[in-house]
């Protein structure tokens, strides 16, 4: 990615903060108070069933634990990540799913994450991506602190499971907002009648996905935070480039299969702030429609 590409994918971001902090201002009084001191400890456990038309029996009833955008740093930590990973260990699920965004901005962060998302288990693996936050601290130094906890990175890749003797295909792609995505690498290998499970950071990107020759059965996201601040009517306040079309929950591509889930996080950037949008860890149980 070039120079001016940051520049631009950052000035983003900058704006997407300021916004966000001149809502939380705005608030004021007790709801500033709720916002800052509850919502975002306040953890929400997702259970969504996914109906997948032609989904080979054997997969009907596997579950997943989906967590995004731990943010750990200045206002996320051991508090809410362990209980998220408690969370997620309770749910049983039979593989368990992390998004990206593993630090707020420094690589630093990455260790103590790290250290807690070691005790993440499942039958099939704990799987992992970047985020643009991982890329923005050092993604290389991330990698290796996840890596090194247990967790199976993805970046522009693919592995076949066997579930019961039934092929699964998991397969992630690097960041989309840093330019680093390259969804021919992630599919390459990958039969078009076996169905694929993909991470992708970026919710929005999905419109690409939906037009692979490959059977891509759920696409997994996270990024938006939902939006962290949402209006009466579910509308989010303000998101981010590519997780405005798809920014929390379930969702139906136009004119394809595929399907999206967007996680609304677990940690928070500044201001740390949540508002009708709580951090959720999501159990996502596949099922023939």
């Amino acid at each position: 990615m070039s120079g001016s590409d940051q520049r631009v994918t950052r000035r983003a971001f900058l704006r997407w903060t300021l916004a966000a902090a001149a809502a939380g201002i705005a608030a004021g009084g007790g709801v500033t108070g709720y916002a800052v001191g509850l919502e975002p400890l306040w953890l929400a456990v997702e259970r969504v069933q996914v109906e997948v038309p032609g989904l080979p029996a054997a997969l009907a009833g596997l579950t997943i634990a989906h967590l995004s955008d731990l943010h750990w740093g200045p206002y996320t930590g051991e508090r809410e990540i362990g209980g998220a990973v408690k969370a997620a260990n309770a749910l049983e699920p039979d593989l368990i799913a992390v998004t990206g965004d593993f630090v707020y901005h420094i690589a630093r962060y990455a260790p103590p994450c790290a250290a807690e998302l070691a005790a993440l288990c499942a039958p099939l693996g704990v799987w992992a991506i970047a985020g643009n936050h991982d890329h923005w601290a050092g993604v290389s130094a991330v990698r290796r602190e996840v890596e090194a906890a247990g967790l199976t990175w993805l970046a522009n890749s693919s592995r076949r499971l066997l579930v019961r003797g039934t092929p699964l295909w998991i397969a992630g792609v690097d960041d989309v907002c840093e330019r680093r995505a390259d969804l021919p690498a992630t599919l390459a290998g990958i039969p078009p009648e076996e169905p694929v499970l993909l991470l992708a950071h970026e919710p929005d990107f999905a419109d690409e996905v939906a037009r692979a020759p490959q059977w891509i059965t759920l696409q997994l996201s996270g990024h938006s935070h939902g939006g962290q601040v949402r209006l009466p009517g579910d509308r989010a306040l303000i998101l981010p480039w590519l997780g405005q079309k798809y920014p929390a929950g379930l969702y139906s591509v136009a004119a394809s299969h595929l399907q999206v889930y967007t996680s609304r996080g677990i940690g928070v950037i500044a201001p740390p702030v949540r508002f009708n949008c709580r951090p959720e860890v999501a159990l996502i149980t596949l099922a023939s429609a």
